[in-house]
């Protein structure tokens, strides 16, 4: 298997939009706008907590998707966090040469949008908490992966400048 190195880009909006939306702090009272998460929960009930997530490395040889409803991250406590990405696409795979990987920091959310393939969060902390927000089921019935490594003969590993929080 042939292990490709990828370095993770610093998030901004613009390059994260194929994938979805940045979501920063907006003043309270602001009107609802397209900066604000553009959701896709119905068809199940919305499910809103936290994960607490052990490190578990930068290397990946899967990638998932759902598709029947958007996911939010964003981590508590300020910690940075990885995430390895590809858009959207029809069939069973993600075309490799569009993975990428971000460094998000922890002042943001992430909205995946419907069908985005994701990897991670990954970190370099002993421990990490995260808010997700997706629906009841989405683990159960809405959790597509590829298996990179047996489709490709492919796995990542993301390279990234990490703070110790």
């Amino acid at each position: 298997m042939k292990t490709i190195q990828l370095t993770a880009n610093p998030l901004k909006i613009d390059t994260f939009r194929p994938f979805g939306q940045v979501l920063g702090p907006q003043n309270d009272g602001k009107a609802y706008d397209t900066e604000d998460a553009q959701l896709k929960l119905d068809g199940g009930i919305p499910r809103f907590y936290i994960m607490q997530l052990e490190r578990k490395g930068t290397q990946f040889d899967r990638i998932t998707r759902h598709l029947a409803c958007t996911q939010c991250l964003g981590s508590l406590e300020g910690k940075e966090w990885l995430m390895a990405v590809a858009p959207p696409c029809e069939g069973s795979a993600p075309d490799p040469q569009q993975i990428q990987a971000f460094k998000i920091p922890g002042d943001c959310f992430l909205k995946l949008e419907v069908g985005t393939w994701h990897a991670g969060p990954y970190f370099v902390t002993d421990v990490i908490n995260l808010y997700n927000q997706e629906r009841n089921d989405t683990k159960v019935v809405d959790h597509d992966t590829c298996k990179l490594g047996k489709t490709y003969g492919l796995s990542y590993d993301i390279v990234a400048k990490m703070a110790l929080l």
